[in-house]
């Protein structure tokens, strides 16, 4: 009987705390800036009072909260690994503009950057969404091609045990010997502090695939026993070449030598 008659008290107290509420409200032409969902949390007085106190609380978490939190939640646009033409409808009014060679172009707007782009047959890539105004660069397909490949070369080289860097060098099939020997020089210095060394190597007079293949076995016969690829001589178009040379392990050295050992037997006989 006595808990038929609590049970009722308490709920009586829950209405009697709701209509306060509501004719305070109407009374006072206030308005609750945003919905929230509160729970009633019944506190017990003191043993003399023998009563309890109904208490509105706020809910840990509310579905209106776990909303905002995502909205903060953005995506990098420019991610190296998504590089690629925007096309034609380029979202923003006006943009800051690098052209093909990497020379800074400034501030354009989109109906100019598009006349250089069907003038120049060129692609548009964002590069910095979240500069004022956003940054773009103007590039080939090829260079875009590149642009990847290099991003896959960076990311077999960061997969590996310790802080291997990736260096690049650049030149022509004109290069002469002593240019040559110094670019090799410089290889075996990287190679030996285990970074990764990305050539190109450019065609200077037209036609001369194998010309830039002889190149690249050039480097690697003068340091047999160091240097090994970590992606192989490749002929691009627009008579370019890429390798990537990396050094040996401990494991493929062993069995270059042992190789080399067998050769030397063979031709002994």
């Amino acid at each position: 009987m006595t808990s038929l008659f609590l049970n009722k008290l308490l709920g009586q107290a829950i209405r009697n705390d709701a209509n306060f509420i509501t004719r305070y409200l109407a009374t006072s032409g206030a308005q609750p800036v945003q919905t929230r969902v509160f729970s009633h949390t019944w506190v017990g007085l003191e043993p003399s009072k023998r009563r309890f106190l109904s208490v509105l609380t706020k809910k840990f978490c509310t579905y209106e909260d776990a909303e905002e939190k995502a909205k903060v939640k953005k995506i990098n646009l420019s991610s190296p690994k998504d590089i690629g033409s925007v096309g034609r409808k380029i979202p923003h009014r006006i943009i800051h503009l690098f052209d093909e060679n990497g020379e800074d172009q400034g501030q354009i707007h989109r109906a100019d950057v598009i006349k250089i782009m069907d003038k120049k047959n060129l692609k548009l890539v964002l590069l910095k969404e979240s500069a004022d105004p956003p940054v773009y660069r103007l590039m080939s397909g090829q260079q875009i091609y590149e642009e990847r490949i290099s991003f896959r070369d960076k990311q077999k080289a960061s997969s590996k045990k310790g802080p291997v860097q990736l260096k690049e060098l650049t030149f022509t099939t004109a290069i002469a010997q002593h240019d040559l020997d110094m670019k090799i020089k410089q290889i075996q210095q990287w190679v030996e502090m285990k970074h990764h060394v990305k050539v190109r190597v450019q065609e200077k007079a037209g036609n001369e695939p194998e010309k830039m293949l002889e190149l690249f076995r050039r480097i690697l016969e003068a340091m047999p026993e160091k240097v090994t690829y970590v992606s192989p001589p490749r002929v691009l178009k627009e008579g370019r070449s890429m390798a990537v040379y990396r050094h040996m392990s401990e494991k493929e050295l062993q069995a270059h030598r042992r190789m080399e050992k067998e050769t030397k037997n063979t031709e002994g006989q």
